[in-house]
């Protein structure tokens, strides 16, 4: 997951309210169960020493979030007397989390939007094709190119002539796959997306897909169901473009874990896996995070570190902040501020399936691991 759209939260100092909002049902006894859980939060910042400024801005905002349009509720996160921003969630938390710390609580968000990769959906027909890109942020349009119009049909005759036209139908389908590819590898770039699903034209689909560039093709799919004319979108349509998002992603954590376990096998070799807060802290100051790796049963993530204002200023010892420039060291969570180390460095975060108690599925150990970008070559002695 890409933190990119965090940028806000890094750009002003804290300290920060963050609240996990559930919005219940959307009914009378909903309702009041609404009131209530606003109140609670509020009440929750103020004892953690939140001003009234900002708590009255997470109250405006709680009050305002709708179980019909945020289904599954929505985070929050203020500072100064104001919301920096305000973020939808794929799944409701299981209990309200109501924190007023330096930074900002975001590795419950990680776990509560889920690992979505962002997906370039194409509807494909034999004249061109829109383009539809679906994210953190949701879905919104990609742009669309249009090929030739004429001629597309086929006809049933035997004849010379009819046949001598079906070849230019061919032809015409042929020149708006090319011109489909390209233009589906440009979106594909200028979004930034990860994954692309094919829909539409059974004949077209292929044949779009062939020619796409090989680092696009293998991160392209296709599906039956659907099509780019009006009305053709489905729940069938949405469920299989939601299962490639999830095959996707649950491949790419297999991958990287794989990676993982590989890289931090005990050897003389320079490694480029590491675990444990104190060896995350110095690649988090050195900015070498490429990957990081945050399981949500770990023992690390709550562990206290110390951060100054800028995100490469972290330790896990306060005199050991203060020897990087910065005087005014503050504790927070290991997490939050490998997160904002992350974020800002444009580093790659994965969420790693809990072990459920197996210790040999421990992985990585306390919790927080990380890919690095660069590894140092030991030093001979």
């Amino acid at each position: 997951m890409q933190l990119s759209f965090l940028e806000p939260l890094f750009d002003r100092a804290g300290p920060w309210a963050t609240v996990y909002f559930d919005p219940a049902q959307n009914d009378e006894s909903g309702a009041k169960r609404r009131e209530l859980s606003v109140r609670e939060a509020c009440a929750a910042l103020e004892e953690q020493g939140a001003d009234a400024a900002t708590t009255q801005a997470a109250r405006d905002a709680l009050t305002n979030i709708s179980p019909a349009q945020d289904p599954a509720g929505r985070v929050i996160f203020a500072a100064g007397g104001e919301v920096v921003l305000s973020h939808r969630l794929a799944r409701p938390p299981q209990g309200q989390i109501a924190s007023w710390a330096a930074l900002p609580r975001l590795a419950p968000m990680l776990e509560l939007c889920g690992q979505d990769p962002v997906c370039l959906v194409a509807y494909i027909d034999r004249t061109g094709a829109d383009f539809e890109v679906r994210g953190p942020a949701g879905s919104q349009e990609a742009g669309q190119v249009e090929g030739r119009q004429r001629p597309v049909h086929r006809t049933a005759s035997a004849d010379w002539s009819e046949r001598h036209f079906q070849l230019k139908v061919e032809g015409t389908w042929e020149h708006n796959a090319g011109q489909i590819a390209e233009a589906l590898s440009s979106a594909y770039e200028e979004t930034g997306a990860d994954l692309v699903v094919l829909v539409g034209d059974p004949r077209e689909r292929p044949s779009v897909h062939e020619r796409l560039p090989e680092a696009v093709r293998r991160v392209t799919v296709e599906t039956e169901h659907g099509g780019r004319a009006a009305g053709s979108s489905s729940a069938v349509l949405e469920e299989a473009i939601e299962q490639a998002r999830q095959q996707y992603a649950r491949r790419r954590v297999e991958e990287a874990l794989d990676r993982f376990r590989s890289g931090r096998v005990g050897t003389d070799r320079p490694t480029d896996a590491v675990e444990g807060v104190p060896a995350l802290v110095e690649a988090a100051r050195e900015r070498r995070i490429d990957t990081l790796f945050i399981r949500p049963d770990g023992a690390d993530l709550a562990r206290e570190t110390w951060v100054g204002d800028e995100p490469d200023q972290v330790a896990t010892r306060r005199s050991d902040v203060q020897t990087l420039g910065e005087s005014d060291a503050v504790p927070v969570r290991a997490d939050d501020a490998l997160l904002r180390a992350a974020a800002v460095t444009a580093a790659d975060v994965l969420i790693v399936p809990p072990s459920g108690g197996d210790a040999a599925e421990d992985v990585p150990a306390g919790g927080l691991g990380a890919l690095l970008r660069w590894t140092y070559e030991p030093t001979a002695v």
